[in-house]
């Protein structure tokens, strides 16, 4: 009869619903963040500072945990130091063990700064996944080279001469560190989670409330984790210590995966739940044992801690009936032999001897052959285990129970915590490192005094080309004449428009034969005058060829025609890598290809017209004909011209202050109403007056050029004509008086215009 008459086992289960249980599921989410070179992973970059002595101070915890320090440090030079040097060189002192923790103070620090001014919360816990990546990374490379070096070392006793008591002991030392690999790595990656540990509490999380508020970011919780330095959550040592040992092999009834089926089916039994996916997040939470069966050892005097007992007897049966509790209480009480015993003989091999005679009478054996140990310790813990009972193996059944949903809500955050670390690249390479950081996709996360100054970080770019009309046929002429093409070009342009670069702090990008491609970058703290400069660059460049072809006419040679685009991006440019040349990529490229271009038919039509305007637009299908990408359908003409995208225009708006003026010009049908728009940019001390002609694009008829009607699309020039910077002027002077306007038309409409049929 159950002791709990009152508690029907048919009713146990209806008033087990009732409790609060509550459910978690470990996650962690990166917002707000570019994918890096590979465009899957994040590309980071550590602190060379932070990582040199990280790796003193982990191939120190290493040396310390296999007693091998003397082995492998030279008395005379400090662990990861170069084995030789020359006799006027003294050493470098070895770094105080705290000058890790305070290394690593600053740069979480340094994380959490930069995710204030940047307000994305992401940046931090990107860095924090990183060092945990970098660090577990590190234990395994330290531990290799101590290994390495032991060995080089033991061979060095090598020979028929090398047999006295420093070679088998170093022999003796190196096997012993390789045999006791896994226990040694354990102890060091305690000692450095004890270490993040007490950051975390001394400095980080008061700081991080003190930025970002009480709110309880999702996230952070998966650091604070005893599994983060195991290699996948299952370490005897570990787990032993902090939650509880579990079995390994298949045949052992202890395993994990066996006994959380045991804890879902005991909470389907209690009609808890009955869909696994929704009890394994309940298993999350070891706050829930409490609810279920008060730890261990309920209050049997309240009526919560009478259902808890009901329900620990529940529980405590049924790890009697999968018949796991014996190796429960046996991992219990094997934690205090592992300090005496560890690692001689192994943690799984003294909970089996607790719980089998056979296994029990190896470790005998084993500790009578070593002579040093004592084995009264262990025959104790024997007489312990057998005299448990009913009330004494229920308080171990409740704590596991505890246990068991702690170590499965850390094995749930490390696995998050993995699939996260994955998703990092720690680049070490300095070609994927500078490919990154001209890509803008590297987070760096230097010491402060490692920051490079905040003017390096581009923001946006311009593209200007300058594209040189017909250059196939100039060349041939050039030829035919006996002349130098390449002088003349690079006389006439090329030449000019390098000496131009500096001034507008300008770029060189490519120089094809009959083209230049230009760039100008917006850099974090500066002007902020891009586009006004890369037009100015541009009017400039328009102004130099038309001087030397002043000059060439004089002396009976052929002259330039140039055709300029401007694209912006509000972005920094991406780049790849051909060997030690970076190749830019950019959507700005294209377009001011596009825009300095000009159309075969349009320039057949239109040459010989004169117009105070060198850019032109048309389209010969309507917007509803062009499938939703009318650029396609555009025709263009420049000659002499600078057209720039709307985006660019848009911006040079934000640079300066543009003055709309609305008049009637001659264009290409006879006259018409024109927009521009004129402001002043500053380039070193001087300033430059703009002026941009905003245009309608034309919807034409495909023969004949005839205008059918304006559309609502625009299009932007930068203007060259000087009777147009003449006209605003005048304008400006007089504020748009009538007769100004005027005199100015009636003198341009009294030039030829060609009829366009």
């Amino acid at each position: 009869m159950s002791p709990f008459p009152f508690f029907q086992r048919e009713n146990l289960g209806q008033l087990a619903r009732q409790l609060d249980l509550k459910a978690y599921t470990p996650v962690i989410e990166l917002q707000g963040l570019v994918p890096g070179v590979d465009n899957v992973r994040y590309d980071v970059f550590l602190s060379p500072i932070l990582t040199e002595v990280a790796r003193q101070h982990i191939a120190r915890v290493i040396a310390k945990a296999g007693n091998v320090e003397d082995l492998i440090v030279d008395r005379r030079t400090p662990l990861g130091s170069p084995a030789f040097l020359s006799r006027t060189q003294k050493p470098a002192p070895a770094p105080d063990v705290s000058e890790f923790k305070r290394r690593l103070t600053e740069l979480h620090v340094a994380s959490l700064n930069r995710s204030k001014a940047e307000n994305n919360v992401s940046l931090d816990l990107l860095f924090r996944i990183a060092i945990l990546k970098f660090l577990r990374s590190e234990l395994g490379e330290q531990c290799s080279s101590i290994l390495e070096k032991l060995r080089t070392r033991a061979n060095t006793y090598d020979g028929p001469r090398q047999t006295n008591n420093s070679a088998v002991q170093s022999r003796e030392r190196c096997a012993a560190f390789q045999r006791n690999k896994k226990s040694i790595l354990c102890r060091a990656g305690e000692e450095i989670f004890h270490t993040l540990r007490e950051i975390e509490k001394e400095t980080l999380l008061r700081m991080r409330r003190s930025l970002f508020g009480s709110a309880d970011f999702v996230g952070y919780d998966l650091f604070i984790n005893h599994l983060v330095f195991t290699e996948n959550g299952r370490d005897d040592q570990v787990n032993a210590e902090h939650y509880v040992m579990l079995g390994n092999f298949e045949r052992d009834p202890d395993r994990f995966h066996r006994l959380l089926a045991i804890a879902v089916d005991y909470l389907k039994s209690m009609e808890i739940g009955s869909d696994e996916q929704e009890l394994i997040p309940i298993l999350s939470v070891p706050e829930n044992a409490h609810d279920l069966v008060g730890n261990g050892v309920p209050d049997e005097d309240t009526h919560e801690g009478r259902l808890q007992k009901a329900l620990l007897e529940t529980w405590t049966e049924c790890l009697e009936r999968e018949g796991v509790l014996n190796h429960v209480i046996a991992a219990y009480d094997t934690v205090p032999l592992l300090a005496e015993y560890s690692p001689t003989i192994n943690p799984q091999q003294l909970k089996n001897a607790l719980i089998w005679r056979q296994e029990r009478q190896r470790v005998e054996k084993l500790l009578e052959e070593q002579g040093k140990l004592s084995p009264a310790n262990f025959q104790a813990a024997v007489k312990r285990f057998a005299n448990y009972r009913g009330s004494d193996r229920a308080k171990f059944g409740g704590r596991f129970l505890r246990d068991f949903m702690r170590y499965h809500r850390d094995l749930r955050r490390l696995e998050t915590l993995l699939a996260a670390m994955e998703g990092i690249s720690l680049l070490t390479s300095e070609k994927l490192r500078s490919l990154s950081e001209i890509n803008s996709t590297l987070y760096e996360f230097p010491l402060p005094e490692e920051q490079k100054p905040a003017e390096d970080r581009i923001l946006h770019h311009i593209i200007l080309k300058a594209d040189i009309r017909d250059s196939t046929t100039l060349t041939r002429t050039l030829f035919e004449r006996g002349l130098n093409p390449a002088s003349y070009f690079s006389l006439n342009f090329y030449d000019p428009v390098n000496k131009l670069l500096p001034k507008y702090q300008a770029t060189k990008v490519f120089i094809e034969g009959d083209a230049v491609i230009l760039a100008l970058f917006e850099r974090e703290g500066g002007e902020g005058f891009g586009v006004g400069r890369t037009c100015a660059l541009a009017r400039e460049m328009s102004t130099l060829v038309r001087a030397y072809n002043a000059q060439s006419e004089k002396s009976g040679l052929p002259t330039l025609e140039l055709g300029i685009g401007i694209s912006y991006q509000d972005a920094a440019p991406m780049y790849l890598m051909d060997g030690q040349s970076r190749i830019m990529i950019s959507k700005a490229l294209n377009e001011s290809d596009r825009l300095s271009s000009c159309n075969r038919g349009a320039r057949k039509i239109l040459e010989g017209s004169e117009t105070l305007f060198n850019v032109f637009c048309f389209q010969t299908v309507d917007d509803e004909d062009t499938g939703g990408n009318p650029d396609e359908f555009l025709m263009r003409y420049n000659i002499g011209g600078i057209h720039m995208s709307e985006p660019a225009y848009r911006k040079l708006r934000q640079e300066i202050s543009l003055q709309p003026i609305e008049m009637e010009l001659p264009t290409l049908w006879e006259n018409e109403p024109v927009t521009l728009h004129t402001g002043l940019v500053s380039v070193g001390q001087s300033f430059h007056r703009l002026v941009i002609r905003e245009g309608s694009i034309a919807r034409i008829g495909a023969q004949g050029f005839s205008l059918k009607k304006w559309t609502d699309r625009r299009y932007y020039e930068v203007c060259t004509h000087e009777d147009i910077y003449k006209l605003v002027e005048l304008w400006l002077r007089n504020k748009g008086e009538a007769e100004g306007i005027g005199m100015f038309t009636s003198q341009a409409e009294s030039r030829p215009v060609t009829a366009l049929r």
